[in-house]
């Protein structure tokens, strides 16, 4: 699975956990359909969930006008992964994760998406 692929499914577990608290495994089971999954994706849905609190107060600190209970599930959702890459994991290039995010939102999110999430991610790869 190529990393863009592996990105666009853990963006739709990650949301589908948001939105109905599913059980990770079985949101990732769901999202997979019984296709092979790798080891990227777990670490992006994973990881991201171990280290949710940090990654949302991450997110809190760099909106400029904006809530965090404003943001909507799919912009939260390509936040949260996006900022796990940043901030979490260091074999990442922040350009390339942040690149990749502005795309994810655009594909699932709303009209705006894609430059809202490139502002806040804007915002945290500058304090990087």
């Amino acid at each position: 699975m190529k990393r863009r692929h592996a990105r666009e499914k853990a963006i739709q577990v990650l949301f589908q956990i948001d939105v109905t608290d599913t059980d990770p495994r079985e949101a990732l089971e769901h999202v997979l359909n019984e296709g092979e999954g790798d080891e990227f994706l777990s670490e992006l849905v994973f990881g991201t969930l171990e280290n949710l609190e940090k990654i949302d107060e991450v997110i809190k600190e760099n909106l400029v006008n904006w809530s965090f209970s404003r943001i909507g599930n799919v912009d939260r959702s390509v936040l949260r992964m996006a900022s796990y890459e940043m901030v979490i994991r260091d074999d990442i290039p922040v350009n390339v994760s942040l690149n990749e995010a502005v795309e994810l939102a655009k594909l699932f999110g709303g009209e705006e998406s894609g430059r809202f999430v490139n502002g806040v991610l804007s915002k945290i790869m500058q304090k990087s």
